[in-house]
């Protein structure tokens, strides 16, 4: 007969799969144009975790991140942690990109041109 172990806390796969859930409005609306390799043929996952942290999205291919920030990221312990977690991130040899919510509600085209030019392709 073996034990089971009870789950003291959540793994990083249940985590990120609560917070696919949880998308916000504008990552939903961002989610949709980089999903199903729409965007130049170029594959995206969201709420992966890599490294030490679950990021928003993240395309291997182009060893890159995309970070969706409201407005609770312009406090100050958030600015700092942002910040470290980009740096966290570019350490690990990968390129950052941050964008404001409300950047990707009213200027999607824009956000997803600085993505096209980060993944190296050129833009539309």
């Amino acid at each position: 007969m073996t034990k089971r172990r009870a789950k003291l806390f959540v793994d990083e796969g249940d985590h990120a799969r609560s917070l696919r859930r949880g998308s916000t409005t504008a990552e939903r609306k961002l989610w949709s144009k980089l999903r199903d390799r729409r965007l130049f043929n170029t594959k995206f996952r969201r709420q992966v975790p890599v490294g030490a942290y679950i990021v928003d999205f993240y395309c291997h291919e182009a060893k890159l991140v995309v970070e969706i920030d409201g407005g609770g990221h312009g406090q100050p312990e958030k600015v700092g942690k942002d910040a470290r977690r980009t740096d966290g991130l570019r350490q690990s040899g990968l390129s950052v990109l941050r964008f404001w919510n409300i950047d990707v509600m009213r200027n999607l085209e824009g956000v997803l041109a600085k993505i096209t030019e980060a993944i190296g392709r050129p833009s539309p």
